[in-house]
């Protein structure tokens, strides 16, 4: 049975949650799922007969196989099939070798200890100018409570200028970009120019590893280079003054970064995800996103992992996880992106013509 309201999710997140993308799980549109005896929650959307869930069970480690098997049964007779979108460490050693599942390498996660990043910056000369750089342009961060951020008009205007500068319409499911109305338990860093908002990062807890995923840093039109190094600065280094062991950037889609082995992905993923990341950069820009979070010189890479129950995985289970992002069919997002892209480029065109 499912918590009753978002508060009692939020509180079995902030005991349980181990999984970068765990309080990710009260973003709208995600369904939440309870077990019998009240002590873990699952977060999940479905999309024709699969039921995505966003990570992983969460719930005390020594009861994750059970609750598992309690949630997949109960899938099993509603006729839908699991798959677990961005799972890691505990879920991954538990079902890797069970009969009956498969496993595929999604790309990897940089991870930071917020208490060594002084060494990176005294390490890092482009990164400091960087910083300088946005700092001499009169750019300064702040944290702002959650009472004060939520549904800031100043943070929602910068929203909407990030948003149209996207390759894709809006994603949703772990990338959710509509959070501003579910800020309680969430960080909020936010950039000024003088006295206008140009920016703005959330954080949310990863709470059993005492650490926070970086899961949004938006900037809008007015924001000078280095406005989102500035931001990430200054998270780190509150981070690190509280003592926290672990900060994320969240997956990188498709980075072979850390990732020992693609082989167990089949063949037909491991030819789609090459094309996609060498022609894929009109509608989302993979390499860049792996640059700009490799510049700041984590200390580590994760692997993330998609698991299926079923012995090979396959294109209905794809179809299911892009359905999930964009809660439509995936290929109308996929031509609404081009649309978009080709109106860009257009604009593009026009304004070298004046």
């Amino acid at each position: 049975m499912p918590p009753n309201n978002l508060a009692q999710a939020r509180a079995l997140v902030l005991r349980y949650g181990w999984n970068a993308t765990a309080f990710q799980i009260v973003n709208p549109g995600i369904e939440h799922w309870g077990s019998g005896a009240g002590d873990a929650l699952i977060g999940f959307v479905r999309h024709g007969r699969h039921r995505v869930v966003a990570g992983a069970p969460i719930c005390d480690e020594g009861r994750l196989a059970d609750v598992v098997e309690e949630w997949e049964q109960e899938g099993e007779s509603l006729g839908e099939r699991t798959c677990y979108f961005g799972a890691a460490g505990r879920l991954v050693d538990l079902l890797r070798s069970r009969h009956g599942y498969s496993i595929a390498v999604l790309g990897s996660q940089p991870v930071w200890n917020p208490s060594l990043w002084p060494d990176i910056l005294a390490a890092n000369a482009s990164l400091r100018a960087q910083l300088n750089r946005s700092r001499n342009k009169g750019v300064w961060v702040e944290e702002w409570n959650h009472e004060r951020a939520t549904d800031h008009p100043d943070l929602r205007r910068v929203l909407g200028e990030w948003l149209q500068t996207r390759g894709l319409p809006p994603l949703h499911f772990l990338v959710e970009p509509q959070t501003l109305g579910l800020l309680e338990g969430r960080r909020i860093f936010v950039a000024q120019r003088g006295t206008e908002t140009v920016g703005f990062l959330v954080a949310s807890p990863v709470p059993l590893r005492n650490g926070w995923l970086t899961e949004q840093f938006v900037r809008g039109r007015r924001a000078v280079n280095g406005t989102v190094e500035l931001m990430v600065d200054h998270a780190m280094t509150t981070f690190g003054a509280e003592r926290a062991e672990y900060v994320t950037m969240g997956l990188v889609p498709l980075s072979l970064i850390g990732v020992a082995d693609t082989d167990e992905n089949p063949l037909w993923l491991r030819l789609l995800t090459r094309w996609v990341r060498a022609h894929g950069r009109r509608f989302y820009n993979f390499v860049g996103l792996e640059t700009f979070k490799a510049k700041l010189k984590p200390h580590d890479w994760e692997p993330i992992f998609v698991i299926s129950k079923e012995p090979k995985f396959s294109v209905g289970t794809l179809y299911a996880i892009t359905g999930a992002f964009t809660k439509s069919p995936p290929i109308v997002a996929v031509f609404r992106g081009l649309a978009k892209a080709l109106r860009q480029e257009w604009r593009w065109i026009l304004r070298k013509g004046q």
